[in-house]
């Protein structure tokens, strides 16, 4: 799967499954709404990448709508939490997709995004694994086989990290593939002709938590450059292909196609400007490597060891 990728975030303060804030529903609805010209960054040519004519495909998660007028762009992303949720708004995301003639893929988190409401990783797990979720995960996938555009569901992301970031992320590997073979048997009941991404982050181990051919049309990796670490860590500068390479590595072996579903990097001109040029230009290293997808907007959960929240949107990633 070639893909360029969009997205949209939000947050919600009420525990009542499948209700929506004011500010989430705007959010999930931001594609409706024209924001000015100081909220929205303006991409003005500069893609996330250098495209420069390879096969690889760039796509952007993209909150702000920088580059909704990007002709490279063919698929929107959305990220769903699978509780506090307006889903109707999955249809009004499927009118834009549409009118740009771009695909839906469609990120489902297993958890509240209200902090206050998430379960402990032991309770979600048993509350998946005992049919407690299945309405939630039906819910979504009923709505997504009655969308227009095509669908690829990604449900999970990141499992074998085990830095506590996501409940989900960490449990024993056959618990995690129970948990989402289940999902995805749900999900195509409900959209048969959806295709699933599994996306582990791309760590050592990560083989453990495979769900199995019949579970996966495509794999998503997650690549971040941040230069401070890299210094502060290893004393030097490091390469998208650099950090790429040991995630591919573990994945290539499953012949499936191979996405960076999210890609980012902070630092100085120099830095930013080798990432920039290099993404795309790693084909023939990485041949299984279809698209790279920028994650454009501030990091969601900081970094461990004092590093923050880093801003990897393009006007911002370029530091002095």
């Amino acid at each position: 799967m070639k893909a360029t990728l969009f997205a949209m975030q939000t947050g919600t303060s009420t525990k009542l499954i499948m209700t929506v804030s004011a500010l989430s529903l705007l959010a999930l609805c931001f594609t409706t709404v024209k924001l000015s010209a100081t909220e929205t960054p303006t991409a003005k040519g500069k893609g996330p990448v250098v495209n420069t004519g390879t096969p690889i495909e760039l796509g952007s998660y993209d909150p702000y709508g920088t580059f909704k007028d990007d002709r490279v762009v063919k698929i929107e992303h959305l990220f769903l939490p699978w509780e506090d949720v307006e889903l109707s708004s999955m249809f009004q995301a499927d009118a834009y997709a549409r009118e740009r003639g771009r695909d839906l893929l469609i990120t489902v988190e297993p958890w509240s995004w209200s902090q206050d409401w998430r379960l402990m990783p032991v309770d979600l797990r048993n509350a998946i694994l005992n049919g407690s979720y299945d309405p939630n995960m039906r819910a979504i996938c009923k709505i997504a086989g009655e969308l227009k555009s095509n669908v690829t569901i990604r449900w999970g992301q990141e499992m074998e990290d085990q830095d506590g970031r996501f409940t989900w992320s960490g449990w024993r590997p056959d618990d995690y593939i129970r948990a989402y073979r289940r999902m995805v048997d749900l999900c195509r009941k409900e959209a048969p002709k959806a295709k699933y991404m599994w996306s582990p982050k791309g760590l050592e181990g990560l083989q453990a938590y495979y769900p199995g051919d019949n579970y996966a049309d495509s794999i998503g990796l997650s690549v971040f450059g941040l230069q401070k670490y890299d210094n502060d860590k290893f004393g030097r500068d490091r390469t998208f292909a650099e950090l790429l390479k040991p995630g591919y590595d573990l994945t290539v072996p499953f012949n499936k196609s191979i996405v960076v579903a999210e890609l980012g990097y902070v630092g100085k001109q120099a830095y930013v400007d080798n990432w920039k040029q290099t993404v795309t230009e790693v084909e023939g290293d990485f041949p299984e490597l279809n698209a790279v997808v920028y994650f454009n907007d501030k990091e969601v959960h900081p970094w461990p060891e004092g590093y923050g929240r880093p801003d990897w949107r393009i006007e911002y990633q370029v530091l002095e």
